[in-house]
């Protein structure tokens, strides 16, 4: 009864809020303005703590998205490729280590000042130094040429460094408070910021000086809702698009349709790569595992494993089959892929390692070591705990006994070099997939979880993002997957099982046009609000 409650409060709020109507119907959205919308976009944002600052990771970080207020370098276009916003085109030095960028000469800032190649120099320089979520670590310092050209040195050269161009919304000098700047925002984007009502709602206007391709709607209305809350405010005719939990996906509402975006969001099981001989981390925390450091583990998981019909009864075929963790992205390895849901294949494959049910029980041994291991996850995310148990049931098939520890990441983060780990990862950046597989100590980061160490595998990733060439670095990538001998994919050494891809489900009001998604960026469903219209509308005057 009290959460039923808590959602009631919530859609009383919402009614109240501009732009919204108290209708139960989708017809609430034809009672406001047609070029005014109310969205509800959970994962583009939640609610920035720091403000809309891009230097505090406003737009940028552990999911990209577009930062509406400010322009970028480079946005994306719906087949995913990056193409020009502020610049105008781009070269690298041969060596890698100097980016030149040179932009539009006439775009000003909501404030009337011009946008220079200063702005973008300072706007990166400051970065270096902020608490944005996105690595900067590699960029010496950004200088502007003239007034419409910026360089920018490299301490080493970074093929990935295209993507901190992309996604870096560019701040004016003249105007930039850290203190202050990310509650009134100054940019250059398609929107200015109006209102900020911390813990509800953020209202948008148009930009009407914006340089580029004006979007029909001159007002957005963004909700800080978290999903549950947000499918009973699409029930209730309050928001024209809402992000909703995996959960709802076979739930109607009427007057909206429900739209599943695919992205890189990918969900798979880390395996600790390492024997156990006792070694612990720099945390004291326990290093290897006996069992998921055998590679016919490994491989007998990932080929037995029946990915569809986890992707089918877990997220209700909402997505895709995943094998690479990266195989939605154009630097994915198809090579790098098996044949899965083949139980014998799997069993023969244990059998030859030395893996035998000698004494009957159901579970393999191997030399007195029991085919057995923990496999941690959030117990906050139940889509997390559905995986992990569809996994753990089709092991026990193979004769592998996997134990689910639901837990809280202090804990997991505090095991994961010791024992699997249901992890979601997006790779969007070239640079994430270099931090995944290269080879480290164990630093008590998430990233290689597995402490994988592969010298073959480090050189394609180093070449990779050494590359002064994004097609020689897109083939490099692939090969870091798999060469044919070997790679981090299960074709190679299987250092994940990689299981699904997961979309992201929104629930749209009928009478609103999204045009063409971003491919593969669900999280960013805004990322293409220059297309958004709404059917049967005209903007007003």
């Amino acid at each position: 009864m009290g959460s039923i409650i808590v959602i009631i409060a919530a859609i009383v709020i919402i009614s109240s809020m501009p732009g919204s109507t108290s209708s139960s119907t989708s017809d609430s959205s034809t009672s406001q303005a047609s070029d005014e919308l109310v969205v509800n976009v959970y994962s583009h944002t939640g609610e920035p703590k720091a403000g809309f600052d891009p230097l505090m990771g406003w737009g940028s970080g552990h999911v990209n998205f577009e930062p509406l207020i400010q322009s970028t370098l480079f946005k994306s276009a719906d087949d995913g490729s990056i193409i020009n916003d502020l610049a105008t085109d781009y070269s690298v030095s041969s060596d890698g280590n100097t980016w030149t960028v040179n932009i539009r000469d006439d775009v000003k800032f909501t404030d009337g000042e011009k946008l220079s190649a200063e702005d973008v120099a300072f706007t990166f320089n400051t970065a270096v130094g902020s608490n944005s979520e996105l690595d900067m670590s590699n960029l010496e310092n950004a200088a502007a040429i003239n007034d419409t050209a910026v360089e920018f040195k490299l301490k080493e050269p970074q093929s990935s460094f295209i993507w901190r161009l992309r996604y870096v919304g560019i701040v004016p000098e003249h105007a930039y408070k850290k203190e202050t700047y990310g509650s009134n925002p100054i940019g250059s984007g398609p929107y200015k910021l109006i209102q900020w009502d911390k813990g509800q709602q953020a209202i948008f206007n148009l930009n009407e000086d914006y340089y580029g391709k004006k979007p029909f709607f001159k007002k957005i209305t963004m909700l800080f809702l978290d999903k549950e809350t947000a499918f009973a405010a699409a029930r209730s005719g309050d928001v024209d698009l809402a992000e909703i939990d995996i959960n709802h996906a076979n739930q109607t509402i009427d007057g909206y349709n429900l739209m599943s975006l695919p992205s890189s969001r990918a969900f798979g099981v880390s395996f600790p790569l390492q024997n156990n001989t006792g070694e612990i981390s720099l945390q004291g925390d326990p290093i290897g595992n006996n069992v998921t450091a055998d590679l016919a583990i490994r491989k007998a998981l990932n080929i037995g494993i029946d990915r569809k019909a986890i992707l089918d009864g877990v997220i209700y075929g909402k997505g895709d089959v995943e094998y690479t963790g990266v195989d939605q992205r154009n630097f994915g390895n198809p090579e790098a892929k098996i044949n899965d849901s083949n139980l014998e294949e799997a069993k023969i494959m244990l059998e030859n390692a030395g893996w035998k049910d000698n004494d009957g029980d159901g579970i393999r041994e191997k030399d007195g070591t029991k085919a057995e291991f923990k496999l941690y996850y959030s117990s906050a995310d139940q889509t997390r705990q559905a995986l992990s148990v569809a996994v753990s049931e089709q092991a026990k098939k193979l004769g592998i006994k996997i134990d689910l520890v639901g837990t809280n990441w202090d804990e997991i983060y505090a095991n994961q070099y010791s024992s699997a780990v249901l992890y979601a990862y997006s790779s969007i950046d070239t640079f994430n997939l270099y931090m995944q597989y290269h080879s480290k100590e164990a630093d008590d980061t998430y990233k290689n979880p597995g402490l994988y160490n592969n010298p073959v595998v480090d050189g394609y990733l180093e070449s990779a993002l050494r590359s002064a060439d994004q097609a020689q670095a897109t083939k490099n990538w692939q090969l870091a997957a798999y060469d044919g001998k070997t790679g981090y994919g299960p074709a190679g050494d299987a250092t994940w099982l990689w299981l699904v891809t997961m979309d992201y489900l929104y629930t749209v009001d009928e009478t609103l046009d999204i045009g063409t998604p971003q491919k593969n960026a669900g999280s960013d469903i805004l990322g293409n609000i220059y297309e958004w219209t709404r059917t049967n509308a005209t903007s007003s005057t």
